[in-house]
């Protein structure tokens, strides 16, 4: 039944393109005003490149299917890739040759915040929209830059998920917080503090570890016995710390902030995740209902599977495909303006594979879904074991005090 719903909605999406091509009055042929390029960059060389190829193949399924609008409006639809390599030098670089490309009107990416941050102070210079799929940095959005936008969660957010989850899902009354010395692990820390608070769940520590001597933050910990140690940080980071803590026969629940597919850190060979749980602002494709039949349309054209963030990338560029065809219609069917793609964007409410896609005032999803996964195996082999133990729908831009 949900494979039948979910090439339903799908064929539902053709037959709207369909409509949408006939509604341009006076449509001229395909191609008789032009081509506009959608980017891509994200890393398509070195370590993550797999998760990079998955963001481009998927903007190249999507405009392959949901292009009609554009192209029937009289201009030619291409796709522009480019390989950030997760490097800000090489992101930044590519971004300038972008913006000097007046045929981009939009990018879909990046993998990386830290390709994401740079990268698109270059694309404000020139109104250049982009729609990341994957970078869960506050900073991203925060700023304020109206051609910022992403269709994932953000990390201080993922620090509420992780709250509600302790709370409603594990049902732990007390937590001892850690976090990596860093803005990004202090920012998840800091939210799961203060959702923490308004949850009733006593936090009776928190500390930050800049390094793998955790010593005396176990001693705290064992002094306190909370019935959850909470890790904000990178996955790696938090599987060391648990695993020391086991070391120390401390018993408690233990959950990350970030999984083992985070873009900002390799799942690596470290004893001691077994058992222990970890949030995540992504989940595999089969973990989105609606998703099922881009997932065998995937397999079938390029023959692998859709790996994490290709679900959200074929959604940020159906967003960018709708908003382009509504700058076109704007426009009376000329060539749009970067600055009126941008706007385009933050106005569209798109039901994508992934879930409702509509942009808050910073370019944030209005409700983006968050994932708690129990922890099967060491063995990093065996993620694809991890058990799903709940899912929220959390505000994408977090509740200040």
């Amino acid at each position: 039944m949900k494979d039948r719903r979910a090439r339903g909605c799908l064929e539902g999406a053709v037959a709207l393109a369909a409509a949408l091509a006939l509604a341009w009055p006076g449509a001229a042929h395909t191609g008789d005003r032009g081509t506009i390029k959608i980017a891509t960059q994200s890393p398509l060389s070195g370590e993550l490149a797999d998760l990079g190829e998955g963001i481009k193949l998927s903007a190249q399924l999507a405009m392959e299917r949901l292009k009609g609008p554009v192209e029937s409006a009289g201009f030619r639809v291409e796709l522009a890739p480019f390989d950030d390599q997760a490097e800000p030098h090489v992101g930044v670089a590519n971004a300038k040759i972008m913006i000097g490309d007046g045929t981009i009107l939009a990018v879909i990416g990046h993998l990386t915040s830290a390709v994401a941050l740079p990268a698109s102070e270059v694309y404000r210079e020139a109104d250049l929209v982009m729609i990341s799929p994957a970078a869960t940095d506050p900073l991203i959005t925060s700023r304020g830059l109206p051609n910022v936008n992403r269709v994932c969660g953000r990390d201080d957010a993922q620090g509420v998920a992780a709250a509600e989850f302790a709370a409603r899902t594990l049902k732990v009354r007390s937590a001892y917080v850690v976090h990596s010395a860093d803005r990004h692990g202090a920012a998840i820390a800091q939210a799961f503090r203060e959702a923490a608070d308004r949850l009733g769940l006593k936090v009776l520590g928190f500390d930050a570890t800049d390094g793998p001597n955790t010593g005396p933050i176990l001693t705290a910990i064992g002094a306190a016995r909370p019935a959850l140690v909470f890790f904000g940080g990178t996955y790696d980071q938090a599987v060391l710390a648990f695993r020391q803590a086991r070391e120390r026969t401390i018993r408690a629940e233990f959950l990350a902030s970030s999984g083992p597919d985070s873009p900002e850190a390799l799942p690596r060979t470290v004893g001691g995740a077994a058992g222990t749980h970890y949030t995540t602002v992504v989940g595999p494709v089969e973990a989105y209902p609606r998703a099922g039949e881009f997932a065998g349309a995937y397999r079938r054209r390029f023959g692998r599977e859709p790996g994490r963030f290709a679900a959200q990338a074929y959604d940020a560029t159906a967003v960018g495909l709708r908003a382009l065809a509504a700058a076109i219609r704007a426009a009376g069917g000329r060539m749009p303006t970067r600055a009126a793609v941008a706007e385009a964007v933050r106005s569209v409410k798109h039901r994508g594979i992934t879930g409702a896609i509509e942009f808050d005032e910073n370019g944030d999803l209005r409700s983006a879904g968050y994932f708690l996964y129990r922890v099967a195996s060491d063995d990093p082999a065996s993620r694809g074991d991890d058990r799903a133990v709940g899912r929220l729908e959390i505000p994408g831009s977090p509740p200040r005090k």
